[in-house]
């Protein structure tokens, strides 16, 4: 995208202020909160058992292979193939794209939707793919955290566990039905299109006649029940896989009296805070949630915060610095304008 006035910063730009001060009150609020717990962190983190940081770094790795599958499995039921090292380059560009950027989503979103048309996907099908993998991995981590709630027996019934599924699963089948009987869509989005023309004081009918051919190409959608089995179990792994990785970093600091199932509590509590975009990369935010959720679970404030620190890195600082990395060379090879992301 090319921007067309070179002296007007994007929105997100202008921001930045804002949100840099916001990261360095959360910031300093821990510091000065958690001094003394940090200072032994630092020590811990010094001499880690380098095989568990190996390990970490594995299973982070083969975590963000599983989201890249989980995606290809979708467009490839939607009768789009491509090549499985394409869907893992992309997936770590976009992620990396909404981690670190203010708005972070909004440019990952549109970046998925280029690289999917340019692997060949049609508009219907690339606004599918990414609508119904978001479905599947916010649901997939509901029914992680109602699961491991109810080991804990923190949830009162069977009852509970079975409202989350079908919940996740009512909006899944959901999607996939409205992806096939697209006309369901017609009328309210046509009545929301001239809402949006009337504010921007346009003819009431402007961009119907694209949304009608949108429709037309959504009929065309059509998932193997397998290709979709294959993208929910692999929407769950992706999950399991990152709370291995911090599982790993707990071992590593020296923390290995930590419960496993109290562990991905904390992980799927930690998880939902990032799901609120505050600060990029849910700095400060995150990281307090899952410190708080593995204190909770019996480690040591110290070992908590080596074991958290120690996680971000991998799943943090190489992750996304990989993934700039990719962003980099898939920009070059595609020609993109130098500008705002692509």
């Amino acid at each position: 995208m090319v921007v067309s006035d070179a002296g007007a910063a994007p929105a997100w730009w202008r921001r930045g202020p804002a949100v840099a001060a916001v990261i360095v009150l959360i910031l300093g609020a821990e510091l000065v909160l958690g001094w003394s717990a940090l200072v032994q962190a630092v020590h811990q983190l010094r001499t880690p058992a380098w095989n568990w940081v190996a390990g970490a770094l594995i299973a982070e790795i083969a975590s963000m292979g599983t989201y890249a599958r989980m995606q290809r499995a979708l467009l490839r039921g939607a009768g789009t193939k491509v090549p499985v090292r394409r869907h893992v380059a992309l997936a770590y560009a976009a992620h990396s794209l909404s981690a670190t950027l203010p708005g972070g989503p909004v440019f990952s979103t549109a970046f998925n939707f280029r690289q999917m048309r340019r692997y060949g996907a049609s508009s219907a099908v690339a606004s599918w793919c990414i609508a119904l993998s978001a479905v599947l991995s916010t649901g997939a981590l509901v029914v992680i955290g109602a699961v491991f709630g109810l080991l804990t027996r923190s949830t009162n019934s069977w009852h509970t566990l079975l409202l989350y599924a079908g919940g996740a699963l009512v909006v899944a089948f959901g999607v996939r039905f409205l992806a096939e009987h697209p006309e369901w869509l017609i009328g309210p989005a046509r009545k929301l299109l001239s809402g949006l023309n009337r504010l921007r004081r346009q003819p009431a009918d402007t961009g119907h006649a694209r949304l009608v051919g949108f429709v037309d190409q959504l009929r065309s959608v059509r998932v193997r029940p397998a290709d979709l089995t294959l993208a929910i179990v692999l929407a769950v792994a992706n999950w399991l896989l990152d709370a291995l990785c911090l599982w790993m970093c707990c071992i590593a600091v020296g923390a290995e009296g930590i419960n496993p199932v109290q562990l991905v509590i904390a992980y799927c509590a930690g998880m939902a805070a990032a799901s609120v975009p505050i600060v990029p990369g849910g700095l400060g935010v995150v990281d307090g949630a899952l410190v708080l959720g593995l204190v909770a679970g019996g480690l040591t404030s110290s070992s908590a915060v080596a074991a958290v620190v120690l996680y971000r890195v991998i799943s943090f600082g190489f992750i996304i610095g990989a993934g700039w990395l990719v962003w980099l060379i898939m920009r070059t090879r595609a020609g993109t304008p130098r500008g705002v992301p692509a």
